[in-house]
């Protein structure tokens, strides 16, 4: 199917028969006739493009997708360079070819994932319009994080322990690689300006840990790279979360996987619990959510990870998110106000998890 689009402008009926031919959902009886297409989820997607695109066949199409999404490279140039920082599109589509296919959580139909150097993707999925899409401004509820921790722990049993080989190698570990230290110096250059561009909501504490954090950022980089380690999706955030409406849906599943790493599975649950869960509802259910993806895990045959273990690995990626959070909130488009209502709420969840947790004694 190369070229690649660029855009979705350039994709053409016969390119689009050749995909979906390709993924098996097109009969050789018929073809692609016209393709249409419009943006999706203006904020919601700051690295990428996404299109909905609509179809029209000619000949014995039987059940061919009315309606596909489309992505593509962002076209904002300071987003863009923060994908090519982090090299976000080649892991997503490395991760839909060689991830998604061998793990039972639930995804959506990968109808094509290919890049043409560093840049040039395109990745065409089964559109999930119909189901109900979570919303990180909002937050999630006590049974929507559980749901998704549950179909995380899906992903993270089937590669429990299994991560430490050349399969992997392109996926980078979550300390002592090129994108730790860019989530090192990433989060140390944007601190000041997240402070600024959210100056209400970082109270001075918060501020005044500054010199101590990024001095103890490697060593809970390492905590958090202990074995066993996992694949980790790298984004699991309420906006990725899709959850099901009819009763042949899944009962919830995921998207975006631009940022894999391999890592400890707490990683995830901090990052789902402290920056999109409703606050009220984490201080409420923190534990018995954690222990839900604990029996998730166990049904998957991980054995010999006790709550102790996953409470303490919790707390120190509670604190260790903050850096995420400070990278996004002071480098992101600030002209964007869909991206700027959901960071406002990731930042004063991230600083009431730490507090909460009293996460400032692992310094």
């Amino acid at each position: 199917m190369r070229p690649l689009p660029k855009s979705p402008k350039e994709i053409t009926p016969q390119w689009m028969t050749a995909v979906l031919r390709n993924s098996g959902s097109l009969p050789v009886s018929a073809e692609v006739s016209e393709v249409t297409g419009r943006q999706l989820g203006e904020g919601a997607g700051m690295l990428s493009e996404l299109s909905l695109l609509s179809l029209t066949y000619s000949g014995d199409y039987q059940d061919a997708p009315a309606t596909l999404v489309a992505k593509f490279p962002t076209l904002n140039e300071v987003n863009r360079g923060i994908a090519m920082d982090f090299r976000v599109y080649q892991r997503e589509v490395r991760s839909y070819q060689e991830i998604v296919p061998k793990s039972p959580a639930a995804s959506p139909k990968v109808h094509l994932a290919d890049i043409e150097g560093d840049v040039d993707f395109v990745i065409v999925l089964e559109d999930l319009s119909d189901y109900r899409v979570g919303d990180q401004v909002e937050g999630a509820t006590f049974e929507e994080s559980g749901l998704a921790l549950e179909e995380l722990a899906k992903l993270h049993g089937t590669f429990w322990g299994k991560v430490d080989s050349e399969e992997f190698e392109w996926m980078p570990r979550f300390s002592n690689s090129w994108n730790a230290t860019n989530m090192l110096e990433g989060s140390q250059a944007s601190w000041e300006q997240a402070a600024q561009n959210f100056d209400e909501y970082m109270p001075q504490w918060i501020r005044d840990i500054k010199e101590d954090y990024f001095k103890a950022l490697p060593e809970l980089q390492k905590h958090l790279d202990k074995e066993p380690v996992t694949v980790l999706h790298g984004d699991f955030r309420l906006d990725n979360l899709f959850f099901g409406k009819e009763p042949h849906h899944h009962k919830m599943t995921f998207i975006d996987w631009q940022g894999p790493v391999r890592g400890r599975g707490p990683v995830e649950i901090a990052f789902l619990l402290a920056q999109s869960t409703k606050m009220e509802e984490r201080r409420a259910h923190e534990k018995e959510l954690i222990q839900r993806y604990l029996d998730s895990l166990q049904a998957q045959g991980v054995t010999g990870y006790s709550f102790d273990e996953a409470w303490e690995d919790y707390r120190v990626a509670v604190l260790y998110q903050w850096c995420f959070v400070t990278l996004v909130a002071g480098s992101m488009d600030q002209t964007n106000d869909r991206g700027n209502a959901w960071m406002t709420e990731m930042v004063k969840r991230n600083v009431a998890a730490i507090e909460d947790l009293n996460c400032l004694d692992l310094l």
